[in-house]
């Protein structure tokens, strides 16, 4: 199935998550909500255990990147568990009797329309796409302008106030936090899954900086530490901490507000996005370590 990267857009996600679905018993798929203009957020899980890790991607139009390597990664345990076979050197068959990954590849289906194929993508909020298109702004928001990594309940009231300093005040191609706190149905979806699994830690999949984000506020999660070094390690990635317009509101802050748990930010490849597909072997190799490390840790 892996043979070069193409651009993922949604007719493509849909085909490549059924086609994952329709080769691997191991793999269970569903919609585990639906964004602004109805396209599924498809949730695919391994394994029975009663302790969960969770992995998300694709929170960003432009960074469409994240969501394919969260595919790839999801067939790399797939074939792993189906053919008996180490992923990394680790026996992720025997992790999985006792843990479960799950994997929404991405979070923002209509904001990746949009960045691929225009305002017309957005369906019934295609009026409110032109009337804030910015030509030279790549398209990160949500089909209602909202930056879904900016709509989390975490400092948020704080994050509204450093966009306001940064003239920003409505409907956006990125860094617009909404009118409220999960207004949007990208982020109750991604909130609601995790207060229902509970999960043991939580990466969140964007592009580019080739960073580890780990910390927020004063929060000092068991364990947190640990991965970070060993995620860094296995990655070369570089472990940083927010600031500014990134210090609060995204869905990492969040879980590690509300479930003194560790989460992370991922921010893979280098460059500028979207990163062209030429990178994705690249960037696969460097981080194929790092996320079956999470998988089963």
């Amino acid at each position: 199935m892996w043979t070069a990267p193409q651009v993922l857009d949604y007719s493509a996600l849909r085909r490549t998550v059924c086609g994952l679905r329709d080769t691997y018993d191991c793999l269970t798929v569903n919609a585990v909500g639906r964004s602004r203009e109805g396209r599924a957020l498809f949730s695919l899980s391994l394994g029975r255990g009663e302790h969960s890790v969770l992995f998300c991607g694709g929170f960003h139009g432009s960074e469409w990147v994240s969501a394919w390597l969260l595919l790839r990664f999801a067939e790399t345990l797939c074939r792993s568990v189906s053919r008996g076979e180490p992923c990394c050197g680790a026996d992720v068959a025997s992790f999985l009797r006792r843990r479960t990954v799950r994997i929404v590849p991405c979070v923002n289906p209509d904001g990746t329309e949009i960045f691929l194929h225009g305002a017309e993508a957005a369906r019934s909020r295609r009026a409110l796409v032109e009337s804030v298109w910015q030509p030279d702004v790549p398209w990160n928001a949500n089909a209602a302008g909202v930056d879904i990594n900016h709509n989390f309940d975490a400092g948020w009231s704080r994050l509204r106030q450093a966009e306001r300093r940064a003239g920003i005040t409505g409907p956006a191609p990125r860094q617009y936090g909404g009118p409220a706190p999960e207004s949007e149905p990208e982020t109750r979806a991604v909130c609601d899954l995790c207060r229902r699994l509970q999960p043991a830690h939580l990466l969140a999949i964007h592009s580019q900086g080739e960073e580890i984000f780990w910390k927020y506020g004063r929060e000092d999660p068991p364990r947190a530490k640990m991965l970070l070094a060993v995620f860094a390690d296995a990655s070369g990635y570089t472990p940083v901490r927010n600031a500014g317009l990134y210090a609060h509101g995204g869905c990492k802050d969040w879980f590690i507000r509300t479930f003194r748990r560790p989460a992370f930010t991922v921010e893979v490849g280098k460059g500028k996005n979207p990163l062209p597909t030429s990178d994705f072997e690249a960037i696969w190799d460097k981080t194929r370590e790092m996320l079956t490390l999470a998988a089963v840790l």
